[in-house]
């Protein structure tokens, strides 16, 4: 990160606008996020959905957490949470 003059880089206007605000002082400017969230590219969170949309099947279907949590390689706590959020939804 390079620190530049807002004279240099910003228009009078907008300069003057900053000033109101913070007049001689340091500000740092964030870049645009172009930021993908987690799983989006490679599809793990498809993957992962679909597997608790499968785990809230077997569970309404009468399979005991544990007998899920074994078939998943899952904790029950895991279970648990997986199928307790989705009941609230």
């Amino acid at each position: 990160m390079s620190y530049k003059k807002g004279v240099e880089v910003l228009p009078a206007h907008l300069l003057k606008e900053v000033q109101k605000y913070i007049d001689g002082g340091l500000i740092y400017i964030p870049k645009k996020s172009k930021r993908v969230g987690w799983g989006h590219l490679n599809g793990s969170k498809k993957l992962l959905e679909k597997r608790n949309e499968k785990i809230f099947e077997l569970y309404k279907n009468g399979i005991p957490i544990d007998e899920i949590a074994n078939m998943y390689y899952l904790s029950e706590e895991t279970i648990k949470k997986i199928v307790y959020g989705k009941k609230q939804l």
